[in-house]
């Protein structure tokens, strides 16, 4: 849920957003994105309304207001605002009719105008309360961008997570987030990570400590957001845990009910992480265009087996007494006779 006051305290100044009247109303929820315009409500439609959106009136709805009189419009307007809306907002710069300021104080309603017009300020309530409301988790971690490609850095405390982001940093890669990465499902499919607003650009790196990653290598490289595209789990080698040869099998890792692809990466001393992890990147690039090396490689050796075994199987097969000597006739060597 998105409180109104949220969105003032967020969004106010960038979209000319002026609280009007209502100001009891500013802990109203907004739990839906979609934003509706009363026409019907307005109408004498009431089960049209629905409290938990923002409502916008446009020069549409206060056209149609004017042509009714005084009370009728006075009475229209009140009878939607006492369903206990979220929020009504008149945008174009328009300044409401008196009895709107008045409706909304009995109502505690909060009344806001904007100088956008009705089908921009929809765009722009609906995307952001969109990413607002998507289902989010904080996850233990480090994401970095590699080649393009989200990296999320998995594995527990110490195993050298951010030791490896800080290597990719000065390879040229970007830091999205340390330690702590606010992932939410925008789309289907699509998980986007960013940093805690309070530690962003910041990492924490074992005998130096905290370090600020845009000051020491430039606002390049960092990045606010990035949608997570493949996990990258990291654990200890040393503790007997078997590691993958082939990599035929293609693991995943669910966050919020998104499965994304993995791969897990030993760790060991003399290994350099940041290097596997780009092989990682460019690897996951080729099998997201159809070229998975492992099973191409499984792919010949299969077929190299399957012709071996051909072979062996035509070179044990049994003569056939009935068949035609092949070759010359004995005794019937260069200078014979047969007459």
């Amino acid at each position: 849920m998105v409180t109104i006051s949220e969105l003032l305290r967020a969004r106010g100044e960038a979209w000319k957003l002026t609280l009007v009247a209502g100001a009891a109303g500013l802990e109203n929820g907004v739990t839906i994105s979609r934003i509706q315009k009363p026409g019907l409500a307005l109408a004498g439609y009431l089960p049209q309304i629905h409290p938990e959106r923002v409502q916008v009136i446009g020069r549409t709805e206060l056209g149609y207001l004017a042509t009714l009189g005084d009370e009728a419009a006075r009475r229209s307007v009140d009878r939607m605002l006492a369903e206990r809306i979220a929020c009504l907002i008149v945008t174009n710069g328009t300044p409401p009719p008196g009895y709107f300021a008045e409706s909304a104080e009995r109502h505690r309603v909060p009344l806001v105008t904007t100088d956008l017009k009705s089908s921009e300020l929809i765009r722009n309530v609906t995307a952001w309360l969109e990413d607002r409301l998507a289902p989010h988790t904080l996850i233990h971690g480090v994401l970095v961008e590699v080649f393009g490609l989200g990296v999320l850095l998995l594995g527990k405390s110490g195993i050298g997570k951010s030791e490896a982001a800080l290597d990719l940093v000065t390879r040229g890669h970007r830091l999205v987030a340390d330690d702590v990465v606010e992932a939410r499902v925008v789309g289907a499919g699509r998980v986007l990570g960013s940093g805690a607003e309070l530690i962003r650009h910041h990492m924490e790196i074992r005998g130096l400590g905290i370090i600020n990653v845009q000051d020491l290598f430039g606002i390049m490289a960092t990045l606010h957001e990035k949608a997570i595209q493949l996990v990258a789990e990291m654990f200890d080698w040393t503790k007997g845990e078997r590691a993958d040869r082939l990599g035929l099998e293609d693991e995943t890792h669910a966050i919020l009910g998104v499965a994304l692809p993995k791969v897990r990466i030993p760790i060991r001393p003399g290994r350099s992480v940041a290097t596997i992890i780009e092989v990682a990147a460019r690897n996951h690039v080729l099998k997201r265009l159809g070229r998975h090396s492992a099973r191409e490689v499984a792919a010949r050796l299969d077929g190299e087996i399957a012709r071996r075994r051909r072979v062996a199987a035509d070179d044990a097969r049994p003569l056939d007494p009935a068949a035609k000597p092949v070759g010359p006739v004995p005794g019937a060597g260069e200078g014979s006779c047969t007459s």
